[in-house]
């Protein structure tokens, strides 16, 4: 993978999935937050089935830079533990 690239994990009401096309690394929050919210919309990411009402407007993004073994990674997240509001 492009060193400037990263996957994205997202956790949506308990589900989980990644989106199936690498995003920058230094994508910017807002746009991460719409290209999640468009996938999900769109039942677009394997493993998060689609939902029209989703909603990610207080989701937080941690960044994990690439290790040796692992390449760059970004996960959006709700701030509740577990992935449930």
């Amino acid at each position: 993978m492009d060193p400037t690239m990263a996957s994205l994990n997202v956790t949506w009401s308990g589900n989980n999935g990644d989106l199936p096309d690498p995003v920058a690394y230094d994508t910017p929050q807002a746009q991460i937050l719409q290209m999640a919210t468009e996938a999900i919309r769109g039942g677009y990411i394997p493993g998060i089935p689609m939902d029209l009402a989703v909603n990610l407007t207080d989701f937080v993004i941690d960044r994990f830079p690439a290790t040796g073994e692992l390449p760059n990674r970004l996960f959006l997240r709700p701030k509740t533990p577990f992935g449930r509001l």
